[in-house]
């Protein structure tokens, strides 16, 4: 998942207090990020997204932020990481720091599992290097 990936949508701006700030339709933000509106719209109903701002018709208004929180909840998806605990995750952010460790537990956890999962592959790469060693030299093929 690339949220900076280029797109021909153009975010529209708006101005505020604090100055300009961008805002993403949720088509924008399904093309930058190649997760569908459905989807986006589940993280948000699940309590995976925080907050979506909305305008005054009810149209989400996805910020920097909320890309760059995608692209996280995209990283934790590639852990393997069940959806129970990514919201569980998101839950914690939003009660405040005071579940740092908690937080930091759930993704110590997480890293031990593709730890687990990283030794496996590599076990399972060394079978097949050397079944394909074997075709290569035992049946006549060249040796890779």
């Amino acid at each position: 998942m690339s949220v900076m990936a280029s797109t021909s949508t153009s975010p529209s701006t708006t101005a505020g207090a604090s100055g300009t700030r961008t805002h993403h339709t949720i088509s924008e933000v399904s093309a930058l990020t190649g997760l569908s509106a459905h989807t986006l719209r589940w993280y948000e109903r699940i309590g995976l997204m925080p907050h979506v701002d909305r305008t005054h018709t009810g149209q989400r208004r996805f910020t920097e932020r909320d890309l760059s929180w995608l692209a996280f909840v995209g990283k934790l998806r590639l852990t393997g990481m069940p959806v129970a605990d990514m919201v569980r995750y998101a839950e914690l952010v939003r009660e405040g720091d005071h579940t740092r460790d908690a937080r930091r537990e759930l993704l110590e956890a997480t890293r031990r599992d593709v730890l687990s999962r990283i030794t496996e592959l590599q076990d399972t790469l060394a079978v097949l290097d050397i079944k394909i060693s074997h075709y290569g030299t035992v049946c006549g093929g060249t040796p890779s």
